[in-house]
């Protein structure tokens, strides 16, 4: 007898491996090459000041560099724009989100995806390889290429959701996608040991190195990546999506219902899980995409994405402060901060697999979610207390990313997947990249927010009142699912009534 593993593992292709694969590592590159700029923050503000305001300044070039190019007079303005250009890249990235997504619900994913990393690769290297090699700094010039960043880089996140949506059926969702969206914390890691290594020889060969990987990413995907299985002739045999459902019948029920899988498909599937259709079927009407309004009017889309607003500028913070508060806080040097601030990417990786297994479990996600984000509020009072040994911080920051890195990344990938391939679509299911990019987009703005509050908090008030910001905003994230918290919970209670009455 098959074990249940096997059973589970044995729906997948080889297909579905290289369309995982190949997703994963596009992302990874590309949070690898976002998070260059946060890790060498220091080095940047450094060559942005004059000599005399930087003890480290010979470290870097000629003292006669900062006395003829120096953009600010000291390093309290370098830092305040430097917050300025994450302000504006998480806006113009959200905004990018909310039209990216429709546009690849509308286009080949793989050309959107490819463009979106191959662009933001050049746009990056621009930004810090070749204004240094040139010794060209313009204020104007920084804000317009991180603007054009953040669009560029928009274009990539809804489309690799959209296609493992494509691969990977409900079965199994919140493991594989909790595995899968381990993909940004992964790209953390790299992008700060990456940054880490290069960084003695001067920050632009950091950005010169993972803007090289990235755009060759784009490039792999461009002629690898087979955004469906349809391209290939497989088809899945179960899909909530596919089958009409009138909205009526559906909309007293949780977003993940146990229902869902009991009828079938309108299509019809061969020889298991996947099979290939036959040359003389007639092919499918492609089904419409719906519209920007209509997604954003779907079932638990808006909760989730306000909920995200305020779980994204927290997760979002410890991605763009996390270096620079260690560095600064404690006073670690700036590769010592890169190297700790990896461990609050290994907690959400780790929490984000585990958090999407039990919801698997369970049938349900909200749940999972709101019990993580409470014991999160607790992790960061801890964490705000952390003392100056760099063994405990590792320890309560692994902790921290556990509780918040895992749901962000479970609302970000599983529930957007769940979100556009509910029953409430009627048989369009190209709705995917449309409702990740709203989701996302509304987690990026409330992101940008954060950025800016978070600087100004910690200038008027000290980084221990930053740290209670995070704790109202995790708690506002549980406020906002509520009501699907207790719509799921109480489907549990009947779930478990049928069952004990059978019994």
């Amino acid at each position: 007898m098959s074990s249940p593993c096997c059973g589970f593992l044995a729906q997948y292709t080889h297909h579905h491996l290289v369309a995982f694969l190949l997703t994963f590592f596009s992302y990874v590159f590309l949070h690898a090459s976002r998070k260059t700029f946060s890790n060498v923050k220091v080095s940047i503000s450094a060559q942005w000041t004059p000599s005399v305001q930087n003890a480290s300044s010979p470290a870097f070039s000629p003292g006669e560099t900062w006395e003829e190019h120096n953009l600010f007079a000291d390093s309290d303005g370098a830092t305040l724009f430097l917050g300025v250009l994450d302000t504006i890249f998480l806006f113009s990235y959200a905004v990018g989100l909310y039209m990216s997504g429709v546009i690849g619900d509308r286009m080949n994913l793989r050309y959107v995806l490819s463009f979106g990393l191959c662009g933001s690769a050049i746009v990056e290297f621009v930004f810090g390889t070749l204004t240094e090699w040139l010794q060209f700094y313009n204020i104007y010039l920084y804000c317009g290429l991180w603007v054009l960043n953040g669009l560029l880089q928009s274009a990539v996140w809804p489309c690799v959701v959209a296609v493992m949506g494509n691969w990977f059926g409900k079965s199994g969702r919140g493991f594989v996608f909790g595995l899968w969206s381990a993909c940004a914390s992964v790209g953390n890691i790299l992008g700060a040991f990456l940054a880490s290594s290069v960084l003695k020889y001067g920050y632009e060969y950091a950005f010169l190195v993972t803007s090289v990987l990235q755009f060759a990413g784009g490039v792999v995907v461009f002629f690898g990546l087979l955004t469906s299985p349809k391209e290939v002739g497989l088809c899945l045999e179960s899909e909530t999506s596919l089958r009409p459902v009138e909205r009526d019948a559906d909309s007293h029920r949780p977003l993940m219902s146990d229902e869902e899988d009991e009828e079938g498909s309108e299509e019809v599937c061969d020889g298991g899980y996947y099979t290939i259709r036959q040359g003389d079927e007639e092919p499918r009407e492609t089904p419409k995409a719906i519209g920007f309004c209509q997604a954003f009017c779907l079932p638990g889309v808006l909760p989730y994405s306000l909920a995200y607003a305020c779980l994204k500028m927290v997760n979002y913070s410890f991605f763009f402060w996390l270096p620079f508060y260690l560095s600064r806080n404690f006073g670690w040097k700036e590769a010592q901060a890169d190297r700790l601030s990896v461990w609050y990417d290994v907690g959400g990786i780790i929490g984000g697999t585990i958090q999407g297994l039990i919801s698997d479990f369970m049938g349900k996600r909200a749940p999972v979610l709101a019990v993580s984000l409470l014991l999160a509020m607790g992790a960061l009072v801890g964490y705000s207390h952390s003392p100056p040994d760099q063994v405990v911080n590792a320890a309560l920051l692994a902790t921290t990313g556990f509780f918040i890195g895992g749901p962000s990344n479970m609302i970000s990938s599983a529930i957007s997947a769940d979100l556009g391939r509910q029953e409430a679509l009627r048989g369009s299911q190209e709705a995917l990249a449309t409702v990740t990019g709203i989701v996302d987009g509304t987690g990026s703005i409330g992101a940008a927010v954060g950025q800016y509050l978070v600087s100004l908090i910690e200038s008027k008030l000290g980084w221990m009142c930053v740290f209670y910001f995070f704790i109202v905003m995790t708690g506002c994230s549980i406020v906002f699912i509520l009501p699907l918290i207790v719509t799921e919970i109480r489907a549990m209670w009947r779930d478990r009534q049928a069952r004990t009455h059978e019994l």
